[in-house]
Order: structure tokens, then sequence, then C-alpha cells
């Protein structure tokens, strides 16, 4: 079967701008696909690219787009290089569409979800919003400012969230070993700390290992397992923690699946701030895979208020 292929880029601002290790981010840009079958029945996908997490660039993902013919088949689609995960995502997700695919139902409360709350002392006013609202889940960049200052919010932070609360702390890899440390000992003693994600940068697997073993707070690979390749290397190595999924830049759908129904692994799946496009796409294959885990925990996806609701 042919499909016509039509796409379109899109730039969306964040409401505030996201604070991380890597800078400040407040612009998401990406692609938005649509494939149309013979009968007329049209799919939607998002390219929703992010390199410094190892993805290609959107520029590589333009270019890749406008060498395509207007009408592509199925194996166009499921060719799509690994360099490109992005594309292959985004593509999948617009074929699966088209597909007679009974999807499970998204979970629809935000007590399902983790919320993510800004950096810095606006996470103190911003919580209390958010747990109104149904979230029990939350997320808090760390490595953001100086170890001293974070530290004294984050010892505010821990003393006024309710106990039912559990609490993620994310380093995006910007912490040293020796910060890592100071971290993990804290947290020691806090029983809302759920998990520390990416405390050290990507090549540093053997020191992340040594934490791991080291407190029994869990540690999560995050920047580490951004596709495939990198999630077996790892898992074949014997991590023990959690591995966190980012289904719209990881590459393969069906390869992701096969991974998860094949293997036994702790995992979260989580967002990378797409449209409600690819939101929808990632939620439906984080819902499918779910069961699949060895933990229930919440999806990663509580980011929409970031965005303003129309966008």
């Amino acid at each position: 079967m042919h499909y016509q292929l039509r796409f379109y880029p899109y730039k969306r601002n964040f409401k505030q701008p996201l604070k991380t290790s890597y800078g400040i981010w407040d612009t998401r840009e990406g692609i938005i696909l649509q494939l149309t079958n013979e009968t007329g029945k049209t799919g939607l996908g998002e390219i929703a690219s992010l390199s410094w997490f190892g993805s290609e660039t959107l520029s590589e993902a333009l270019d890749f787009c406008r060498q395509l013919p207007k009408e592509i088949t199925a194996e166009t689609i499921f060719s799509i290089p690994d360099n490109l995960p992005t594309c292959r995502f985004g593509f999948e997700s617009a074929w699966e569409n088209i597909q007679p695919v009974n999807h499970k139902k998204q979970p629809n409360s935000p007590n399902f979800y983790s919320g993510l709350l800004p950096g810095g002392d606006a996470a103190l006013e911003v919580w209390q919003q958010l747990f109104q609202a149904g979230y029990r889940t939350f997320k808090w960049k760390i490595g953001v400012s100086k170890i001293p200052n974070e530290l004294k919010i984050f010892k505010t932070l821990v003393k006024v969230l309710p106990s039912e609360i559990k609490l993620r702390l994310d380093a995006n890899g910007g912490l040293t070993f020796e910060q890592a440390k100071q971290w993990l000992q804290i947290c020691e003693e806090i029983k809302i700390i759920e998990f520390i994600e990416q405390p050290l940068p990507v090549e540093q697997f053997e020191e992340m290992l040594n934490l791991s073993d080291r407190y029994s707070i869990p540690i999560a690979l995050d920047e580490s397992v951004a596709n495939l390749r990198q999630m077996q290397q790892y898992y074949q190595q014997g991590w023990p923690g959690i591995f966190v999924i980012k289904p719209a830049i990881f590459g393969s759908r069906s390869q992701l699946r096969s991974f998860c129904q094949n293997h036994t692994i702790d995992a979260v799946f989580s967002s990378v701030f797409e449209t409600k496009i690819g939101r929808k796409a990632a939620l439906q294959l984080a819902t499918e895979l779910q069961p699949n885990l060895l933990k229930n925990r919440a999806f990663g996806f509580g980011v929409t208020h970031w965005f303003d609701e129309a966008e």
C-alpha cells in the first residue's frame, strides 16, 4: 500500500523557560507528519528531535523528510536508519494510527503522571497548584544552580511536601561524583524520594554503578539510554536501577515493544515536551507496555502546564 506524505514544521514557546544543566530551553520545535492511505484514511505522527539527548537534529530530520517522495510505502518507514530515531518514531506512529489496532485507554487522571516542577525556589509555590490538580508524583531539576542554594531549597521543599508525595530528582548528568554522593547521602534520610535521575554524565557509567551499589536511593539512567542500542548495552552490563524511556526519541516503536516484551526491566516512560500528537503516540505505547515492567511507576508526562493549552 502507498501512503501520501505531508509534513509541517512547528515551533511553540514554553510559558516560562525550562532551566536544566544544559542551559535554558525556551522554544520547542519539531515536525508534524501526515500519512494518507489509498482509501483516504489519515494518520498523524510527530518528529520531536532532541539533539542534546543524542537524537538527530531538527535540520537533519527536515532534510530526511524533504528527500522522500510524496508517496511512500511501509517498507520506506521500517527501513529508516537508526541514526534518525525521532523520524523512525514519528513515521511509525503515523503508520500505526492508520492500522486497525486496539489501543488501551490512556490514564487521564494527573495521579498517573509525574508533574514537572520549575527549577529553583519557584517549585515551592508550583507544587501546591499541581497537588490541588491531582498530582502525587513530582520531578525537580537539580544541578541547575550552585549546590548550597539548591540544597537549601530542597530541604525546604521536602519539609512542606505531604507524606504521600513521591519526589524525583533529575540532574541531567550535571553533577560531579562528589556532588552526587552529597545528594544521595542527604536523600537516604528522606522517605519521599523515589529516585535520582542521571546524576552523572553518560560516559561515567561505572561511577553510576558504584553509586548504585553504595546507596539505597534508586538511580535512573536517562541520557545514557536515549535509544535501543544504549539500553541493550546497559541492560547486558547488568544495570540494577531504573531505565527512563523517552519513546519519542527512542526510535522504532516496534523494536521498543519487542524489547519490553522480552526483557523484565524497571522503567519510567517520559516526555520530551511533544505536542498533543506526539504525546498521544508515546502514551499509547507506554500504556501498552507498562504491564510488562517490574513496577507501576507514574509516567513522566506531567508537562502540559509548561505550554498554553491552545498550542
